[in-house]
């Protein structure tokens, strides 16, 4: 078997072939994205109640709702938000890998039977049930250069022309309209004309469903008729009406004084817009933005790119005045880091053939492991797309990675042919068959210690189990391809392509003496510290300590912030302050403080609340795309605290700036959102006292920082109280009063109409002149039971009171967001303690805390990255006890890890950077590697004191022969590692922030830890030695 692919190159070569074909084929189709698919999966519920406040949308629409959302399969937890403009929004969120349309079919199923116990008004609004995807791809913004047209035609232009033809694409998983003005007829009322001719609201609703309707009008002559009938008519009638003229001529009565009264006669009548929540607005002109979401799976480039083409395709149909433009795209980040990666991986492999050639000392050797490198990292996209992975920074970051681990197996069976040729003058073809027989258990050996670490790493839960699966599944897949060329490639390559005994080149020379001497001094000094065995394990334990002191000190957090090429800003204005002061104060921020060169475009969006979610008047949203990465020198998180200062200084309100979650749909980074749910009586003025109490807790505890919560139940507002009495008594029907009260204030939806084939909604409102003060509300007239006209002042009185503009409920009960992170060096896992441990002493009864957002997943994984550390090290251990046959043995190679472990740690506190899960799985890397450099000392030293050494001479020996080997690998590694350390550019975080520790751990597990393995071989081998698992000759081999 050894020989077996020395003799034949071919079948060798092919097998290599197929693997790297495999891997193009795979590369081609696999998905590319920036993150793997770690978000939960959400469905959203949509109600509307027009007019309605927020606590009755609470009472009326979620509770109902939420009743029967329990017990939904897969579902972890939901909130809803009930908004005082009338809207409701209920997000059910389910375990990560729930099937999404399945879920989204089971809360529809729930909804329905909820329906029959909602308002009359909310059921003919419809309730609407989608699956929500937290993937915002990028925004097109439609506008019109010139002013030629405004934003209720280009909205509706882009709602019928556009929004359709993008949601076709495939991968788009959802297109919504930004401050979106669907037509509506409105119907202005005007409530002094109509009070003097005695028209009330009900009249004009039910003249307008009377004559604006489609009816059913039958056909002459229709089976069953008599046999001379010879032809069939369909019977038409005049249906819905199309123009506001037409409306204008609604009749409301031909009798009393002055003839026929029409509509128009109390009301004026327009072609509108069905809401003005909300406005929008690119670099200061009035626009609309349509947001494109990403389907689960897609292949976010592909798909931007198919929605540009399909963007300059529809150009070529639109009206004169109209153009479009694309101010947001979140995929400018995700190619220019992972075309960043990809320069990575490049130099990352020219270091480590310049290392390789270094030591070999001649191209023919290093050619063999620059082919098997290649084959490896290529045969991996075949890996990944068995395991159904994209593409993605994570999954690039294990293969730059991957290209020092890699090419050491085939350094391995290389560097043991060049010996039996040198030390036995052995021709090439059999020293490759020989050094097949030596080798081939080593290298499986050296393939299931790194599968060993790498493969449990991939069955934690939870978001950064993800993570950390994507990660080490595809190092995992490289490795083993690594070792199936080795075993095969790579001997069939040196029988081929090694040449007996090179001359030492002149060019070499200087090199190797000093390798000599670097290897003498190496040697000296682990004699050194086996013969002060004391003084050695002292400072063995002062590593140790090192190492558990910065795991305490170094801050903790989850994934480093990152200059995604954008900011985000939320405007917040004061309490009840209406949408175009809120427009006005985002317009003062970007002329003033946001006029950056660094910044590409601003896009604003009045009315929307990014933070609390939902449609507010006093809240607004921007978006602020920055220039590309090499067109500016300010990063992004300098840039957002530069205008967060500005931001706060503004005249009308303030403007926050801050740098976009690098994970997104899943919160803001680092922060936690935790809910403080009233379960007692649901009453929101005692959950805002409770409330405060526990800010005030939380505020005084140091490990915490950022408390704050945007629950404010005190927002001004109007209570109308009806005299009921005295309403019975003049015979006006209360139900009336209300009615009227809607149909002026508010808005009533009375029916629909047809335009450009597309169904909108006729509208009642009263002018805007007629709702503007307290005191109009009793100017409104009703009829009394006589058929006279009473101002509702006569029945109904108006306070002012203070109530919640938005409530929230969360799993049920009426909750209070609050939101805020752990001070610097506090990781996140410390600060969700401290949190708990104010909330058990200070909430009275009835009052409790719920987890959510990324703080629930965290909470419900625990330490994932203990649980990987401490597995990685098990299994390590068991696989060595199993191939040295013996329990002590393997503790010599686990006493490398704390070396790697404090060296990596020293590195990132001397850069200041935080232990981020990246960082974290680099120590996952260098757990197995440092093992390896470990093993080969070991091995070695066990075969030479089988052969009956003494065990103080066998450490010694083997310490000298392996150094030049594992010097070599590990530097391959470390120089591998070099571009990911000094990262800059588009993702730059992430790669420096895993680059570091890798570097310095690893620079610690070659050079110091490899004085001490010696050591710990003598104290803990006793007794005769069985000879190591992996047949080896009475000369030493590279073994693992």
């Amino acid at each position: 078997m050894h020989s077996f692919f020395v003799k034949r190159p071919i079948f060798a070569a092919v097998i290599s072939i197929i693997i790297v074909l495999a891997g193009i084929v795979a590369s081609r189709v696999l998905p590319i994205s920036q993150y793997p698919e770690i978000a939960p999966p959400t469905v959203t519920i949509t109600a509307a109640y027009p007019g309605a406040s927020a606590e009755t949308l609470a009472k009326t629409v979620a509770a109902p709702i939420e009743e029967q959302l329990n017990g939904i399969e897969g579902l972890i937890y939901f909130n809803s938000s009930s908004s005082a403009d009338g809207t409701l929004a209920i997000t059910a969120t389910f375990e990560g890998g729930t099937d999404i349309d399945i879920a989204t079919v089971n809360v529809n199923n729930r909804v329905k039977i909820a329906e029959p116990r909602l308002p009359e008004d909310v059921r003919r609004n419809g309730v609407t049930v989608q699956k929500k995807s937290n993937d915002i791809l990028l925004v097109v913004a439609v506008g019109s250069p010139d002013s030629s047209h405004d934003t209720l035609f280009l909205s509706n232009y882009a709602s019928i022309n556009l929004v359709d033809e993008l949601k076709r694409l495939p991968g788009v998983g959802d297109v919504t309209v930004f401050g979106a003005r669907d037509y509506s007829m409105r119907i202005w009322l005007k409530p002094d004309r109509m009070a003097k001719l005695g028209v009330t609201p009900t009249d004009i609703a039910a003249a307008i469903r009377a004559q604006n309707a489609q009816y059913a009008a039958g056909k002459i002559g229709q089976e069953p008729a008599p046999k001379e009938q010879q032809l069939v008519y369909t019977v038409t009638a005049r249906g819905r009406m199309l123009e506001p003229e037409e409306f204008g001529n609604i009749i409301l009565r031909t009798s009393g004084t002055g003839g026929t009264l029409r509509l128009k006669d109390v009301a004026r009548i327009e072609l509108g817009a069905r809401n003005y929540d909300s406005a929008t607005a690119l670099d200061g002109k009035p626009n609309v933005g349509m947001g494109i979401f990403l389907q689960s799976g897609a292949n976010a480039l592909e798909v931007a790119d198919s929605v540009r083409a399909k963007m300059d395709e529809l150009k070529q149909k639109m009206p004169a005045g109209v153009d479009y433009l694309i101010p947001f795209d979140t995929t400018r980040f995700v190619k220019a880091s992972i075309e960043e990666v990809v320069k990575t991986l490049l130099e990352a492999a020219v270091l480590v053939v310049l290392v390789v050639y270094l030591f070999l000392q001649s191209w023919r050797a290093t050619l063999i492991p620059m082919i098997a490198v290649p084959v490896s990292l290529i045969g991996t996209f075949a890996g990944l797309w068995l395991f159904g992975f994209s593409i993605n920074t994570l999954t690039l970051f294990a293969m730059v990675l991957a290209i020092g681990i890699v090419v050491d197996d085939a350094i391995v069976v290389l560097e043991n042919v060049e010996r039996l040729m040198a030390e036995r003058g052995m021709n090439p073809r059999a020293a490759a068959i020989e050094a097949m027989r030596e080798v081939s258990g080593a290298v499986v050996a050296i393939v299931l210690v790194l599968c060993a670490v790498f493969v449990p790493v991939a069955f934690l839960g939870g978001i950064a189990g993800k993570l950390y699966q994507q990660f080490a599944v595809t190092v995992a897949i490289s490795v083993v391809i690594s070792g199936i060329v080795a075993l095969t490639l790579t001997p069939a390559m040196c029988a081929i392509l090694l040449k007996q005994q090179h001359e030492e080149s002149k060019l070499f020379a200087p090199f190797n003496r000093f390798f000599e001497s670097l290897t003498r001094g190496y040697t000296n000094t682990v004699g050194l510290a086996m013969r002060n065995t004391v003084k050695s394990l002292l400072l063995f334990a002062v590593v140790i300590g090192i190492g558990v002191h910065l795991i305490r000190t170094v801050p903790g957090s989850f994934v480093p912030a990152e200059d995604q090429g954008y900011l985000i800003a939320a405007g917040m204005l004061p309490d009840g302050a209406t949408v175009t002061r809120t427009a006005d104060t985002l317009e003062q921020f970007r002329a003033g403080p946001a006029n950056d060169p660094a910044l590409d475009h601003l896009f604003a969006i009045a009315g929307f609340d990014l933070i609390g979610g939902g449609n507010k008047t006093n809240a607004g949203t921007m978006f602020l795309p920055l220039k590309p990465w090499d067109e500016r020198s300010v990063q992004a998180e300098d840039l957002a605290k530069q205008m967060f200062m500005k931001g706060m200084g503004l005249r009308d309100g303030m403007v926050l700036v801050f740098n976009p979650p690098p994970i997104r749909g899943l919160g803001n980074a680092g922060g936690f959102e935790v809910y403080l749910q009233n379960r007692a009586d649901g009453d929101p003025m005692k959950l805002a006292a409770v409330m405060k109490d526990f800010l005030d807790e939380l505020k005084k505890r140091p490990e915490l920082t950022g408390i704050n919560s945007f629950f404010r139940p005190t927002v001004p507002q109007l209570y109308v109280e009806v005299d009921r009495e005295k309403a019975l008594s003049l015979g006006v029907p209360i139900n009336e009063v209300f009615d009227a009260l809607q149909s002026t204030m508010g808005t009533l939806y009375v029916n629909d109409f047809n335009k450009s084939g597309r169904t909108f909604r006729v509208q009642l409102q009263a002018e805007a002149s007629h709702r503007m003060q307290p005191q109009d509300l009793g100017k409104i007239h009703v009829r009394t039971a006589a058929g006279q006209m009473t101002p509702l002042a006569a029945v109904i009185k108006v306070k002012s009171i203070v109530g919640p503009e938005q409530l929230e409920r969360f799993n049920g009960f009426i909750a209070a967001k609050v939101m805020g992170s752990g001070a610097p060096g506090v990781s996140s896992g410390t600060a969700i303690q401290v949190v708990e441990d104010v909330a058990r002493a200070t909430l009275p009864s009835g009052y409790e805390i719920a987890w959510t957002g990324q703080a629930f997943q965290e909470k419900r994984t625990g330490s994932t990255s203990a649980a990987a550390f401490g597995f990685a090290i098990i299994m390590v251990f068991l696989i060595l006890a199993a191939q040295y046959e013996k329990w002590s043995l393997p503790l010599a190679v686990i006493m490398a890890i704390p070396f790697a472990l404090a060296g990596a740690l020293v590195a990132v506190v001397i850069r200041g950077m935080p232990n981020d899960i990246y960082f974290q799985i680099g120590l996952v890397v260098l757990i197995g590697l440092a093992a390896k450099n470990a093993i080969l000392i070991v091995e070695f030293a066990a075969q030479k004191h089988a052969e009956g050494m003494k065990l103080y001479d066998a450490a010694i020996e083997a310490a000298r022969l392996r150094f030049r080997p594992i010097v070599m690998t590990s530097l391959a590694f470390v120089l591998g590692v070099v571009p990911l350390v000094l990262a800059t550019g588009a993702g730059a975080a992430a790669r420096r922030s895993m680059g570091t520790g890798v570097f310095g751990g690893m620079l610690a597990a070659t050079f110091i830890a490899t004085i001490f393995i010696p050591l710990f071989f003598r104290l803990l081998s006793r007794g005769k030695q069985k000879m190591p698992a992996g047949n080896i000759s009475e000369k030493g081999t590279h073994n693992g």
